[in-house]
């Protein structure tokens, strides 16, 4: 479980990197979609229109953004790797801890049935020990009524 605690103190710093990298690379996106839609608006050729050079400047901010989005999939891949990864590992720790409780519950119901067992051992002496006496008292009371009669008789 530690080797599960260590590994999550050594993803955390990860993701937030990650995390900071990907907003800052999203900011770069940012940016180069508006030196595009610059470039898209830029006419140098006669009578206002665009030229083949203005066409080849917004395909190249185009070839920018498009590696940009490449190096963003990139980390979105690699958040998506670290989070399934965390989640592996918490899922093990849930695991982990669900069969030690069921350990536990197994310990317990054991300890309750041995419990029981001697509960029933002692409710049987105590049954046995309330036979006897009332044995005994039937035995006196019997006796004394015959001891009675006896004398009664004389």
């Amino acid at each position: 479980m530690t080797k599960y605690l260590l590994l999550l103190f050594l993803l955390v710093p990860m993701v937030t990197m990650a995390q900071d990298r990907l907003e800052k690379l999203v900011d770069e996106r940012q940016a180069l979609h508006q030196e595009w839609k610059s470039s898209e608006k830029e006419k140098s050729g006669i009578f206002g229109n665009r030229t083949k050079k203005d066409m080849i400047k917004t395909n190249e901010w185009m070839e920018r953004i498009i590696l940009k989005d490449n190096l963003i999939m990139d980390e979105l891949e690699m958040l998506k790797n670290i989070e399934t990864t965390e989640i592996k590992y918490e899922k093990d720790d849930y695991k982990y801890i669900a069969q030690k409780q069921e350990q536990d519950i197994g310990k317990l119901k054991r300890a309750l049935d041995i419990k029981d067992e001697e509960i029933a051992e002692v409710m049987a002496s105590k049954r046995t020990y309330e036979w006897t006496t009332l044995i005994l008292f039937l035995i006196a009371l019997t006796t004394g009524y015959l001891f009675y009669r006896t004398k009664k008789q004389v």
